[in-house]
């Protein structure tokens, strides 16, 4: 093994599922945003934690209101998600200017993407400070998926391909198949 500084060492937990997480703002104003510091905590209930920089609009728009959707997009969908990681909501409304087609949520007041693969939508638990972060704790409600590409199994990655970030504009997606393991006996 080679030692490498410690300030890379997130690189060594990507590639990541990136995800678009839509929030709602002062004056009932949507954000969209990329993360790709998303991880399940929970399954009863469910829940997930995700970590946001405490400079981002992001982090300002759920100190206001604590719903959100994490959509999770296909890798056709990388230029958007791509944009929506890099211009802030500050000074573009991002929904708008790309065009999200946004569906009616049912447990929350904050849409989901509708061209995404997946969307949670989720209510905030608890904020923890670390570092230049906010990690949030947040309880997923409802839970939706584009017919067809979502089974026992988890994504029908031979049809359709979740987009994952590896750093900066690098991005990748499952490039095989599932590959089952043998049962334990």
């Amino acid at each position: 093994m080679l030692a490498v500084d410690t300030s890379n060492f997130y690189k060594l937990l990507h590639p990541r599922p990136a995800v678009v997480i839509i929030s709602k703002c002062r004056e009932g104003r949507l954000n969209a945003m990329t993360a790709s510091w998303v991880t399940p905590l929970s399954e009863e209930p469910p829940t997930v934690a995700f970590a946001i920089d405490r400079e981002a609009y992001t982090n300002e728009c759920l100190s206001y209101c604590n719903e959100l959707t994490i959509n999770i997009p296909d890798v056709s969908q990388v230029d958007v998600v791509y944009a929506l990681g890099t211009v802030s909501g500050r000074e573009v409304d991002k929904v708008r200017k790309y065009k999200l087609r946004l569906g009616k949520s049912e447990a929350i007041e904050v849409p989901y993407w509708s061209d995404a693969l997946g969307s949670l939508e989720c209510r905030v638990l608890k904020e923890v400070d670390v570092g230049e972060v906010t990690l949030y704790i947040a309880q997923v409600l409802k839970v939706w998926v584009r017919e067809g590409s979502f089974g026992r199994w988890g994504w029908d990655l031979g049809r359709f391909k979740p987009l994952h970030h590896v750093i900066g504009r690098a991005f990748t997606s499952p490039a095989h198949r599932k590959v089952l393991a043998k049962r334990v006996e």
